[in-house]
């Protein structure tokens, strides 16, 4: 079998397994990656995917022969394994996951030194190409393989961004749809004195309830049936690597990523007056004001999480949120964690003595959002040029896309990087104003 080179996307590899991404592929992006990063020591980490063990043993096999030594992580999720790099000094790091893709898919994110993200422009192009046509040869010495157990070191890890003594005795309910971050979440929860009510909790790579895709409605149905009837606190489900988190209020209704972080913003200033927080031009208002109002600085910059983090460390950021359910943290070695904003919303929660449905409230009344609406467009540069035109008496902004703003309503238009889609977001000061401006953008855009 050879190396199929259509499993190089823009950050990461994936494809379908064995047919696209198999042991061969593995073995090769190995030994690629070790050559490319010129690297003494690799990192290895794996989710719970049932071809995960056979890839990751594959990439180790890859490494070694090129002479690096590899540490073994185990089975981890992926924020785990951007904290064990820097953490322990290691030149780089492999995660062997598909995140929340279905279960005949798995794939590779890969990291330098750092935690900092290897994607196409960074390095993946180089990878791809030394493992298509380079040279494999076998170093006279092979690397050592070390087995780690991150796990201790990851929970206080986390447990160090908030004061645990503070989180009053919450029932959460949880579903990490057989993924990565039920495992997770039990060694990080034993430390406080919520209640959990597990849903789909053990790892299993066939996803016998619903693929780990939370932004997917048809999988939110049942943690939501879940806290209603439980009378729960909160909810929270994980995708699969469990470095996105998502959140459900006591009412059962989600909360969008974009109040996420607001209110992260507002947490994060509590602890750090005056610092710098990050967003995405897609939906704006709630985080420039939450961060105005707790004295910090706004930057906004492009959506997609390496375009996220090299802000992070330029503008000297201590958090970055997007709508997606990324949230970044600077303490975090600037990389998004599935479970910091899950223990830093608790303890707001806590400290202002609100339900995470009061917290959200005043954002949802005063903020309102139309969501990402994807069209199929053929030429999404002639339309975004049209729309610049048509609403050029707007405040405009080219960072990611179009955005255009007027004192009572803004959207944005991005085309995506990977389809020949067009995505807009559209935000207002009242529903009815909302949904005008909405449809009236999707008329024109859909050629209405």
């Amino acid at each position: 079998m050879g190396l199929d080179p259509s499993i190089f996307k823009a950050y990461d590899v994936r494809g379908i397994y064995p047919d696209q991404i198999n042991e061969e592929a593995a073995y090769r992006i190995g030994w690629a990656t070790s050559k490319f990063l010129n690297a003494k020591t690799i990192a290895v980490g794996r989710d719970m995917r049932l071809s995960s063990p056979a890839l990751a043993k594959a990439l180790i096999e890859g490494i070694t022969s090129a002479g690096t030594d590899a540490v073994d992580l185990g089975m981890i999720g992926t924020d785990m394994y951007y904290m064990a790099v820097p953490k322990y000094g290691y030149d780089g790091g492999i995660m062997v996951t598909a995140s929340h893709n279905p279960k005949e898919w798995n794939g590779m994110k890969f990291i330098r030194a750092g935690a900092v993200p290897i994607s196409s422009d960074t390095g993946l192009k180089e990878i791809k190409e030394l493992s298509l046509n380079g040279n494999i040869s076998k170093a006279s010495i092979k690397g050592k393989v070390y087995q780690k157990d991150i796990y201790e070191d990851y929970v206080q890890h986390v447990l160090s961004f908030i004061d645990p003594s503070k989180i009053k005795p919450y029932k959460i309910v949880m579903d990490p749809g057989n993924g990565m971050g039920g495992h997770i979440a039990s060694h990080i929860f034993k430390h406080l004195p919520c209640q959990i009510i597990p849903m789909n909790f053990e790892p299993d790579g066939t996803f016998p309830n619903h693929e780990p895709n939370p932004m997917l409605e048809e999988n939110q149905g049942p943690i939501v049936e879940r806290v209603l009837a439980e009378k729960a606190d909160l909810g929270v489900m994980w995708d699969g690597d469990a470095d996105r988190c998502f959140l459900v209020d006591s009412n059962g209704r989600f909360v969008e990523g974009y109040f996420i972080t607001a209110l992260l913003a507002e947490a994060v200033l509590r602890k750090k007056p005056g610092a710098t927080i990050l967003c995405d031009p897609r939906n704006i208002w709630a985080v420039v004001d939450t961060v105005r109002e707790n004295g910090g600085r706004l930057v906004i910059n492009k959506a997609g999480h390496s375009f996220l983090k090299e802000a992070m460390r330029r503008e000297n950021a201590a958090f970055g949120g997007e709508m997606s359910g990324h949230y970044y943290f600077q303490e975090n070695y600037c990389a998004d964690s599935g479970m910091i904003p899950v223990l830093m919303i608790l303890e707001l929660m806590s400290e202002k003595g609100k339900s995470l449905a009061e917290l959200v409230e005043p954002l949802r009344s005063k903020y309102f959002i139309s969501g990402e609406i994807n069209s199929e467009v053929e030429d999404a540069q002639a339309i975004i040029a049209k729309l610049k035109e048509r609403y050029s008496d707007g405040e405009i902004s080219l960072i990611d896309g179009l955005s255009v703003e007027y004192p009572d309503w803004r959207f944005n238009v991005r085309p995506s990087n990977t389809e020949p889609l067009l995505r807009l977001n559209v935000e207002a000061r009242s529903k009815e104003l909302m949904e005008q401006k909405r449809d009236e953008l999707l008329a024109q855009i859909r050629g209405g």
